[in-house]
């Protein structure tokens, strides 16, 4: 019997108590059998004539008592088909006997039916009673309807009287409890639920009772007899009434929704683990930091599954190592990269941290540390698999009295354990299952490959950065009359490598070659491709070609990148697919200190901006030109002449177009930041960088800024000679003269030998006019022109020759040499380094000098 349960009494001292408690003799309310069906009465005189015909009769046949008196009720009532089988059963009655029958009869309304005519015989006549057939099946029917609901319904069924006392149950609920059907007559709540249970359910049919409002789906609690589990039910209340309207009590309908519950639980928990799963996946993920990854994980676990969790990586993992584990019993170090609370803002002890030098107080965010070889994440991290924490394995050392659960998940991703996580619920929760176990192995599966392909995406981001970063220039490039600064911001860990570059290139004759290029694509591919494309510009530019010429060899080289080891037209002939052809743009530009004039030749990049002392920022128009890898175009150049002072600055397209603006905005905002009074070089790449639109990440971004500084005419000594052997002489002492005024008094013997050298060579190999040009500037530049096309060639003279050794005399002794064509002829050239600077050259030894005969 449940708790709070009121033992009953018999079912027989009930109904006596009732009997007792009823009134009897005296008036009571309508509402009986006769509220139901139409009963009609009359009675016969010994001649079987009507003699009494009451007001129901009169409704009943539609015949009023002034026609039906003195009449015999065949001729009242009866169709005049059957009144001769009628008056034949008058007769009968009349001789004494019973009779019942079907009678068939129209009412006032004129409405045809049937009517049971109950007959008993009396000592001056008979009593009849006429009964309405067809409402008498339908109230057959509905007690059969009834019967066979109580006998046979899975559901329980009870009916209360107004005193919320049981009159009837059915089969079903009185299995459940345990007793014949017949014996919870009388019976109430108390007697069959908890007090508390029982006190709601009184209270609901008291509610349903006084207002008519049925009670639907209420939930109750309780025990059966014979099962100490708790049992649910789900129980509506309808209020009864009789056939006049008035309440007779309150029927009442349960239904065992234990099973339902439990079920409708299981889908819940399903539920719920399939939105997380979904969320998971469109929240896990969305960035290529690790750190980021992890707190994303967090953001899904707490606290819709779990109250606490942590995620701990290794260390080798985090600083890029490839070894990620360091040792194989699970004790590597991790670090704690994420932590989230649902039940404190303070740092919370987690109840796998179990560490080898526990430090004071909960593992921060950040910390280093490593788990004990028995601890449950040592364990977790050796085998790769899931570790389950409850109430009764926890250390209340570590987990303390707020954790009573918790799940140590491994994070394995392409069979490599990267790290684990926790998951931790605290007390007042419902502790892990095994639905939890599969879910949290999910969770931290997902998380773990978006961390590894995170941890691949750093490795290679940062060997592509290391290789541009080793193939770009040095931060403080040197020119001859050039102030150059410069600046290359890679893009954001979330976008790859892209093939940005730049590249500030020393030519003979105090000539520099500025060069910003973009090769398209991103990652390790376009870094790759990008350090090739500078190796082959720097060869290219030493060859001293015009920039269009360089371009155009450049473009043949981008060509064959996407088929190594033939040229794009060997590929085409081929028949190859050039759908892998890389594709550049870059703008090329060569400056003479001498004369300030700069020649650019354009492949698809965007224009320099060119800044003149005092005046507007402006693009230059340069013929746009196809990028390099196209094929089929020329390439064009101009000449531009530039005044001291002014501002060359080229650049790639992340520093003025991002997603947040278009390009034509991001050029006006470009030229804008260049505006304004004289600055430092290096303080005008800072504002541009500070002005603009930079930490966007999306592409890399280059910038390359000239000054120009060019040579005074004080540092320029320019001097025709003519092809005669006299030359040589005045050529010594043209140099001797320049250098003494310079104050390179050191510089004279060996620059006079060079000189002679290259004027006797101007003589003997070439023809027409000899010009010859010193030019100093950080180093001491000498040039010999002439009209000749033939380029000299160092040979080693056989020991029987009496010349061929000169310009083994010019490569030993100078820092430099080499020879270029011109417009007109060649110009053969020589460097010294000034004594006392940095690249000064020791002078040849005896063995060098003996070496050359």
């Amino acid at each position: 019997m449940p708790a709070g349960a009121v033992p009953p009494g018999s079912a027989s001292e009930d109904d006596a108590e009732a009997n007792r408690r009823a009134p009897v003799w005296q008036s009571s309310p309508p509402g009986s059998l006769y509220d139901y069906i139409r009963v009609a009465s009359f009675s016969l005189d010994s001649e079987g004539r009507i003699d009494q015909w009451s007001r129901r009769a009169a409704e009943f046949f539609g015949v009023p008592a002034e026609k039906a008196l003195g009449q015999d009720p065949v001729t009242a009532f009866a169709p005049p088909d059957v009144q001769e089988r009628g008056h034949e059963r008058l007769r009968d009655i009349l001789g004494g006997s019973e009779w019942t029958g079907l009678v068939p009869y129209h009412d006032a309304a004129g409405t045809h039916g049937l009517a049971e005519v109950y007959v008993m015989p009396a000592d001056q006549g008979a009593l009849c009673i006429a009964v309405d057939v067809a409402t008498l099946r339908q109230i057959e029917t509905d007690l059969a309807a009834s019967q066979a609901v109580f006998g046979q319904s899975p559901m329980g069924f009870v009916l209360f009287d107004t005193e919320l006392r049981l009159i009837r149950v059915n089969d079903r609920f009185a299995t459940v409890f345990g007793r014949p059907a017949e014996q919870h007559r009388g019976r109430g709540p108390h007697d069959f639920l908890s007090r508390v249970e029982a006190d709601r359910l009184s209270a609901a049919l008291r509610q349903v009772m006084e207002t008519g409002e049925p009670v639907l789906d209420m939930p109750l609690i309780g025990t059966v007899p014979g099962d100490p589990a708790r049992r649910r039910w789900s129980m509506s209340l309808y209020r009864l009434h009789s056939g006049a309207g008035r309440p007779i009590g309150v029927a009442g309908l349960a239904m065992d929704v234990t099973g339902r519950q439990r079920a409708e639980r299981e889908a819940a928990h399903a539920r719920r683990n399939l939105q997380l799963l979904n969320e998971a996946g469109s929240r896990i993920g969305t960035s290529l930091d690790l750190e980021t990854t992890a707190r994303e994980l967090l953001d899904v676990a707490v606290p819709h599954f779990c109250d606490l969790a942590s995620v701990d990586l290794y260390q080798a993992l985090l600083s890029g190592e490839e070894d990620l584990t360091a040792t194989t019993d699970g004790s590597g170090q991790v670090r704690r990269v994420a932590f989230a609370s649902a039940v404190s803002d303070a740092p919370v002890a987690m109840a796998g941290d179990d560490d080898v030098s526990p430090a004071d107080g909960p593992v921060k965010v950040g910390a280093v540390h490593r788990y004990r070889f028995s601890s449950a994440g040592a364990r977790a991290l050796r085998t790769a698999q899931p570790q389950v924490l409850d109430s009764d394995s926890l250390d209340t050392d570590l987990a303390g009295t707020l954790v009573q659960s918790t799940l140590v998940v491994p994070m394995v991703a392409r069979d490599t354990v990267l790290g684990l996580v926790q998951f931790s619920r605290a007390k007042g929760s419902e502790p892990f299952v095994e639905r939890d176990r599969m879910l949290a192995e999910e969770l931290a599966a997902r998380a773990a490959v978006f961390i590894d392909n995170a941890r691949l995406y750093r490795r290679e981001h940062e060997r592509a950065l290391i290789l541009q970063r080793s193939l770009l220039p040095p931060d403080d490039p040197e020119a001859a009359g050039l102030d150059i600064a410069c600046r290359y911001l890679p893009g954001s860990m979330e976008t790859e490598v892209g093939g940005d570059w730049f590249d500030v290139i020393e030519l003979p004759g105090h000539r520099t070659a500025l060069v910003v290029g973009d090769v398209m694509g991103r990652g390790l591919r376009a870094a790759v491709a990008m350090g090739e494309l500078r190796t082959a510009v720097r060869t290219l530019a030493m060859l001293d070609l015009e920039p269009a010429e360089v371009l155009g060899a450049l473009d043949e080289v981008v060509g064959g990148l996407g088929a190594p080891g033939r040229t794009r037209r060997a590929a085409k002939d081929a028949g190859d697919d050039l759908s892998e052809v890389y594709l550049a743009t870059c703008v090329y530009a060569v400056y003479d200190a001498v004369t300030r004039r700069c020649t650019i030749a354009n492949a698809g990049h965007l224009p320099p901006v060119v800044v003149e002392p005092g005046e507007t920022p402006l693009l230059l128009e340069l013929p746009r030109g196809v990028p390099l890898g196209v094929g089929g175009e020329p390439f064009e150049e101009i000449e531009v002449q530039l005044t001291d002072g002014a501002l060359l600055a080229l650049y790639t397209d992340g520093l003025v177009e991002s997603r947040s603006h278009p390009l034509d905005e991001g050029l006006d905002a470009f030229r804008a930041s260049l505006a304004g009074p004289d600055r430092p070089l290096e303080d005008v790449c800072d504002h541009v960088l500070a002005t603009l639109d930079t930490a966007h990440g999306e592409d890399d971004i280059a910038l390359l800024m000239a000054r120009i500084r060019g040579l005074t005419d004080e540092k320029i000594g320019d001097w025709t000679l003519e092809p005669q052997p006299t030359s040589v002489a005045k050529a010594r002492e043209l140099a001797r003269g320049q250098l003494l005024a310079w104050g390179l008094d050191s510089l004279v013997d060996t620059t006079e030998l060079l000189v002679s050298e290259l004027v006797t060579n101007a003589l003997r190999h070439g023809y027409g006019d000899i010009r010859l040009r010193l030019l100093l500037d950080r180093t001491l530049v000498c040039e010999v022109w002439d009209s000749a096309l033939l380029q000299p060639r160092r040979r080693r003279a056989r020991d029987t020759d009496e010349g061929g050794r000169g310009l083994q005399l010019v490569a030993m002794l100078s820092q430099s040499w080499g020879s270029r064509r011109t417009h007109r002829g060649k110009t053969v050239w020589f460097e010294l380094a000034l004594r006392g600077g940095q690249s000064a050259k020791a002078g040849p030894s005896v063995d060098d000098l003996l070496s050359m005969f």
